[in-house]
């Protein structure tokens, strides 16, 4: 129930939030050029409470998810032809290029908000671990891995993935995501040696479980080793001898700094008798112990330190390329997944909807720092920008398309043609939400029990 409301709670301030910009900005750029703007809402279904000033209602209603802003004259078939054509201050008795504006602000906002959250992050927070290992180093391999497959070996280092040059783990990650079911060239570096090589990345990426043990691949994210925090009384830990300020060199003569490779380890040796070597008061030492068994999962017994965290804020010149490099970088993995979408090369239900983002948004919520928190609230304000800028009719792209049409074409669409195009537009947009909505449901383990 925690994780529940802590997720409701988030979806409906981040999203709310994004999605009321989005209309803010139509809503000043139509107010700019003479629009008269009837309703202003923060939510939508029936009125809470609210103002009216001057011709508009600023309102609140029931459902907080999101907002829309009502201009006159801007849907088809709403008011009669002749009301709309007599009135000055109506959408459609604009010049086309200030309503392809006003169609334009919305995503612009969107895109603007993302640029603004990430440079107030870095030029006010940036934190960064103290310690760190910036190359995208493998550190174990599992034997069988499709990673091992494809000859990649401990200690390698990924100079490109999937077209990506020297990317860090997170790009890998994303990269191994969109390429589920399919084959990846990756480039890496052994020793003196460049080495193409060719990755199948397993069916599992679709899955929002989905991580580098599936590849079987444990990244090097730390340098040292892993220092322990607590030891559990009576577990393999503990009965090792294993203590607290105690680190953690090796497992079987394999250097391991974190927790990830240890577990990953240990899941492949089904619990079998392991060697550590610990640094204790600057002495090195081994010990023996055997991983029991805890539902599905192989575990010692311990808590490992936390990685130390601290703000190092960047110049305001230095913010401003670090913003602009997350808004390129997200804007071409967005464009990489409609590129898959449209060649069939992704699925669908691999999309994440309005509950995947709200247990996103639970999660980042929870997350300790503010990375995760600003992250989330500026790649999912650029993809509603991005999404609402597609040439589909309903969405501002599919608006702005219509206009430019009739541009070119030096008269209005008629009307009649105008409502069967967003009619059958709202029947597709809806088929597909509930589409992504179900497979979201789904994830949760709701439908467990239906057999395809």
């Amino acid at each position: 129930m925690h994780e529940f409301l802590v997720s409701a709670a988030a979806f409906i301030v981040l999203v709310g939030l994004i999605v009321v910009l989005h209309e803010l900005g139509h809503f000043v750029v139509a107010k700019l050029c003479g629009v008269r703007v009837e309703a202003f809402s923060f939510g939508f279904g029936p009125r809470l409470f609210g103002f009216k000033y001057g011709e508009t209602d600023y309102k609140v209603c029931l459902l907080p998810l999101g907002g829309f802003v009502k201009m006159t004259g801007e849907n088809p078939g709403e008011e009669s032809a002749d009301e709309i054509a007599n009135d000055p201050a109506a959408f459609t008795s604009h010049p086309r290029w200030q309503r392809m504006l006003i169609g334009l602000a919305g995503p612009a906002v969107n895109l603007l908000l993302c640029l603004f959250l990430m440079f107030v992050y870095y030029a006010f927070i940036n934190e960064v671990q103290s310690v760190t290992v910036k190359a995208t180093t493998v550190e174990w391999v599992t034997p069988g891995s499709a990673a091992a497959a494809a000859g990649i070996e401990t200690g390698d280092t990924i100079l490109k993935f999937d077209g990506v040059n020297h990317p860090d783990w997170e790009a890998v990650y994303e990269r191994a995501k969109l390429n589920a079911n399919q084959t990846v060239a990756v480039t890496v570096q052994r020793g003196d040696s460049t080495l193409p090589l060719r990755l199948h990345v397993p069916s599992s990426a679709r899955n929002d479980a989905f991580d580098f043990t599936d590849l079987g691949l444990s990244p090097q994210y730390l340098p040292g080793p892993i220092q322990i925090a607590m030891v559990e009384p009576g577990y393999p830990a503990a009965k090792a001898g294993l203590r607290q300020g105690d680190g953690i060199v090796s497992v079987d003569g394999l250097a391991v700094h974190s927790t990830n490779t240890l577990l990953a380890y240990m899941q492949w040796e089904k619990g079998k008798p392991m060697t550590l070597t610990i640094l204790r008061n600057g002495a090195t030492l081994e010990i023996r112990a055997t991983p029991t068994k805890v539902d599905t999962r192989w575990m010692l017994g311990f808590s490992p330190q936390p990685v130390p965290v601290r703000n190092r804020p960047l110049t305001f010149a230095a913010a401003g390329k670090e913003s602009l490099n997350f808004f390129t970088s997200n804007s071409m993995l967005v464009a990489a997944v409609l590129d898959r979408l449209f060649t069939h090369r992704l699925s669908v239900s691999q999309l994440m909807g309005p509950v995947g983002i709200a247990k996103a948004a639970g999660e980042a919520a929870e997350m300790n720092g503010w990375m995760p928190k600003f992250g989330l609230a500026a790649e999912i304000s650029l993809q509603l920008g991005i999404l609402n800028l597609l040439p589909f009719p309903i969405l501002d792209g599919g608006m702005i398309l219509l206009l430019a049409i009739e541009g070119a074409l030096r008269h209005d669409i008629s009307l009649a043609i105008k409502e069967r195009i967003y009619t059958a537009a709202f029947v597709v947009l809806i088929a597909f939400f509930a589409f992504v909505l179900f497979n979201d449901v789904s994830r949760l383990g709701l439908f467990g029990h239906i057999k395809p």
